[in-house]
């Protein structure tokens, strides 16, 4: 479906939002406006990601925003984020998507109707402040979520299984680092122009940002994750540290109870009136040397 939201009679450039698109009308557009065959490819093709190109007589990017089907389990590109394709010159934009999107209809009823955004590149700037404002929630949410574990692993039963909750927690953040990382050239060559330098400027320092939290977020899971581990290792090492404890002091016992269970008769203690309570004098002996000497150690 095709949407002129804007027209060079009222806005003196054309904005065309093509949102899931089929063959016949990319071709008509392609053939209005002169589009490269292999750019219009890339801008039918889902699971393609960000890039920057300068093509003749028009730019042509690829965003990814983030729109999940599944929220609770989603952890690759696809199922996180949809993507946007733009093509930009002098007298015209064209925006692609499959799936809808209202910033770009608030972008037309708030800022080109009004007459704010005077160029298709500030139109293009607006997209792409759009789209990088819809990762301020998944970092929200993120956010809250490193919160939760943090608080279950210092504070709480650290028995819980929350492995696979950070698992999907630290996917999330990896495949949003990416995006960001990946629309690095998109930011980094919106060409300038006069009277756009704060358009250019607040798109940047917002990218920063958004860096930046991703950045300190995949850092404190990474702590949080092998603090996790770190935390498993010494239980489990405590476990046998007990169980170790234990055996010392049941081995000499049955070396001792092993010896005198052999019924041999030749054995003198057999016969003697206070071998048995003699047997249980010698077993607390040597439970209690071991358990001075485990003391002196400060084994106990």
């Amino acid at each position: 479906m095709v949407h002129q939201l804007a027209t060079k009679d009222n806005q003196h450039y054309d904005w065309l939002d093509v949102s899931d698109p089929d063959e016949k009308d990319l071709k008509d557009i392609a053939a209005r406006y002169n589009l490269q065959e292999q750019s219009v490819q890339d801008a039918t093709e889902a699971d393609h990601l960000p890039k920057h190109e300068r093509l003749k007589g028009y730019t042509f990017s690829i965003l990814r925003i983030y729109s999940p089907d599944n929220d609770m389990e989603s952890d690759t590109v696809q199922e996180l984020t949809n993507k946007v394709s733009i093509f930009v010159s002098k007298d015209f934009i064209i925006s692609v998507h499959r799936k809808e999107w209202s910033a770009l209809g608030s972008i037309s009823k708030h800022q080109v109707q009004p007459g704010d955004c005077e160029t298709p590149l500030h139109v293009y700037i607006e997209i792409i402040r759009a789209a990088l404002l819809t990762f301020d929630q998944p970092a929200s949410k993120l956010n809250k979520a490193l919160d939760y574990y943090e608080e279950h692993i210092f504070l709480k039963d650290k028995r819980k299984p929350i492995l696979k909750g950070l698992y999907f927690l630290k996917r999330k953040v990896d495949v949003i680092r990416r995006i960001l990382l990946l629309s690095f050239d998109i930011i980094d060559q919106v060409d300038p122009e006069e009277n756009s330098t704060a358009y250019t400027r607040d798109v940047r320092d917002l990218y920063v940002k958004q860096q930046s939290i991703f950045d300190s977020l995949s850092e404190n899971i990474n702590h949080l994750l092998n603090f996790y581990f770190n935390a498993a290792a010494q239980k489990t090492n405590e476990t046998i540290r007990i169980l170790t404890i234990f055996s010392v002091f049941f081995l000499p016992l049955t070396f001792i109870v092993g010896i005198y269970g052999m019924n041999f008769k030749a054995m003198p203690e057999l016969n003697w009136r206070y071998g048995y309570p003699g047997v249980y004098v010698l077993m607390a002996v040597v439970t209690i040397s071991i358990y001075v000497w485990f003391k002196r150690k400060k084994w106990l």
